[in-house]
């Protein structure tokens, strides 16, 4: 192992889900002994939570799991997140491994696994990641810069003052141009997945947003709305 590469594992979060607590504690054991610091989940709830509270470096996210299954989990922290995950299932057919890669998964182990296996599994995707933080720390979409560890916002060059609450929304939309995300999304991402979803504080931020985005072909960037559905972030014409 180099030495950057122990510097990035030493210093990741690995949570591990997975309701089977004999596969729980195998992967702990291993991962820790490799230098990783680990959590670990039994449900699909506890881990969509943990993962949205603990913000780990990588998820090892098991299928089959009470309450939500792994790819509902999956497909929920893909529309917020680039965190790394791993798919760790029982099953073997290659459809089941295509739907988890569609959602966003990044690697796929099945059981029964050799926990060396695993363990070079996340040390590889881990890798991956690494190299791509650089890409991602500043998103740029039309007119718009942000700056995503900075927490600052340019437009048009010139600086975009936005409260925090704004700045979260704006990074969710720019993150994911062209999606729609739905209001629970967007609430999710300022006060977790148990803030009520009748809340209306989105449409007040939402039409700060575009009062501070301007309109016309200078601020090509504007938030168009998905009537029963959310809001996106799009070209404007």
């Amino acid at each position: 192992m180099s030495k950057s590469d122990t510097l990035i594992f030493m210093q990741a979060l690995i949570l591990v889900v997975d309701d089977e607590p004999k596969i729980v504690r195998l992967a702990r054991d291993y991962l820790e002994k490799d230098g990783f610091r680990v959590l670990s989940a039994g449900d699909g709830p506890t881990a969509l939570a943990m993962a949205r509270s603990e913000k780990p470096n990588l998820i090892v996210l098991d299928i089959m799991l009470p309450g939500m299954d792994g790819w509902e989990v999956c497909r929920r922290l893909r529309a917020e997140t680039d965190t790394p995950i791993i798919m760790l299932t029982a099953r073997i057919e290659e459809s089941d491994q295509v739907v988890g890669l569609e959602l966003g998964a990044d690697d796929y182990v099945t059981k029964p696994f050799s926990p060396r296996l695993l363990v070079a599994r996340v040390r590889a995707v881990l890798r991956r990641a690494q190299g791509q933080v650089k890409a991602l720390r500043v998103v740029r979409f039309g007119g718009l810069e942000i700056d995503l560890q900075g927490r600052r916002a340019e437009l048009n060059g010139q600086p975009l003052p936005l409260t925090p609450n704004e700045f979260k929304l704006l990074a969710l939309l720019a993150r994911h141009p062209g999606q729609t995300l739905t209001r629970e999304q967007l609430l999710d991402e300022l006060h977790g997945a148990a803030y009520p979803s009748f809340d209306r504080s989105i449409d007040s931020h939402i039409k700060n947003l575009r009062r501070k985005l301007g309109a016309g072909p200078a601020q090509p960037a504007s938030i168009e709305t998905v009537y029963g559905v959310g809001y996106r972030l799009s070209l404007a014409t």
